[in-house]
């Protein structure tokens, strides 16, 4: 709305200054009569609605010329015209060719140049000179100038919507392959419940120490299970999608995520600050996969480059940097902030657990990512 508003006021503020600088000329030249006062208002105020409706303006445009040189006024007919109604005819028919439709537009500019041809006539100047001055310079040029731009913004903004819809997809197609991993993350922990109450059921008798343990370990279990079901919500399962049933990987598997990024040509280099401890099971599962895609992003973008992980365990929050030294202009990652899947997937992640996310270029060359986890559910 605010842009409207600017283009609004740009636009009033065009058809003022010319309509002042018209009126101007005509009473320097001696020619500020009435017919040629009111002619000249005619030709620059409408101009202040170019974008909103540029077939009125050019209608009033073409008709103000010819209706002016019939009644013998100097806005077209003088030797030279002024300079200022010429630069307002420019403006009418390019406005026209880069905010009109594909038939009005064609419609506006036959009636430009029927207007000035009018005019022409009507004027006396009988030659080719003016016909070809008339309809080329006034309305051709311009009009094909504001076409060609106005094609340039089209097939932009299919692209950009080509882009978002892109990007929704991919939105959609990482937030159902979460909820996929969340659901193993649910169904191995139930059925760790039902393996140790089947075990505090057997030693509750004989061993009532024994079985409240157990009691106590389906409490912590249940829990974590109930917080990924609920952060789960909302987002459907695929019917068609065959995940897997097995625990999904975690920080324990980090070393060997390490060691198989380095075995694919990536010098990677593991730093672990803290004493790590055991996490939440959907936020070991989503740090795990920060790296694991920013490792593969790193060596499918920028090559066999040194990358860096660095993982911190603090008492509330689990913080991940990655980086590599990928060279400057080559995009490293290859995550452009307004796209890219794997960035879209970290985003998910880490937006799942109310976590932080950067993601950018380095300015000496590479990528970073940082992530920052909360470890209280």
């Amino acid at each position: 709305m605010k842009g409207l508003r600017d283009h609004r006021l740009l636009d009033g503020l065009l058809a003022v200054a010319l309509a002042s600088a018209l009126l101007a000329q005509l009473a320097a030249d001696g020619d500020a009569t009435l017919l040629n006062a009111a002619g000249a208002l005619l030709l620059t105020l409408p101009l202040a609605a170019r974008r909103r409706a540029p077939l009125a303006v050019a209608g009033v445009f073409a008709a103000t010329a010819a209706l002016n040189a019939i009644l013998g006024g100097e806005l077209f007919a003088g030797e030279p015209p002024p300079f200022t109604s010429l630069i307002a005819g420019a403006v009418t028919f390019f406005s026209l060719g880069a905010h009109a439709e594909d038939r009005p537009a064609t419609a506006g500019a036959g009636l430009g140049v029927a207007g000035l041809w009018s005019a022409v006539v009507a004027s006396g100047q009988l030659d080719v000179q003016s016909f070809l001055f008339s309809a080329g310079l006034i309305v051709a040029t311009p009009w094909l100038l504001g076409r060609s731009i106005r094609a340039r913004s089209l097939r932009l903004e299919l692209l950009e919507r080509e882009h978002a819809q892109r990007e929704r997809v991919a939105v959609g197609e990482e937030r159902a392959r979460i909820a996929r991993e969340l659901h193993d993350v649910v169904a191995h922990s139930v059925g760790v419940m039902v393996v140790q109450a089947q075990g505090a059921g057997r030693v509750l008798d004989r061993d009532p120490e024994r079985a409240r343990e157990a009691l106590e370990a389906i409490e912590r279990t249940g829990r974590t299970a109930l917080e990924e079901m609920r952060r789960s919500l909302g987002v459907l399962r695929r019917p068609d999608a065959g995940a897997p049933r097995a625990p999904q990987p975690g920080m324990d598997a980090l070393g060997a995520l390490v060691e198989q990024a380095r075995q694919s040509g990536l010098t990677v280099e593991l730093i672990t600050e803290g004493e790590p401890a055991p996490l939440p099971a959907g936020v070991d599962l989503s740090a795990y996969r920060i790296v694991q895609e920013a490792l593969t992003n790193t060596l499918k973008h920028a090559g066999p480059v040194h990358a860096r992980v660095a993982v911190r365990y603090g008492d509330r929050r689990l913080k991940l940097q990655i980086s590599d030294d990928g060279a400057p202009g080559r995009g490293s990652n290859g995550i452009p902030s307004t796209g890219g899947q794997g960035l879209i997937g970290m985003r998910e992640r880490v937006a799942l657990y109310g976590g932080d996310l950067q993601a950018e270029h380095r300015p000496q060359g590479g990528f970073l990512v940082r992530a920052s986890l909360p470890l209280e559910l």
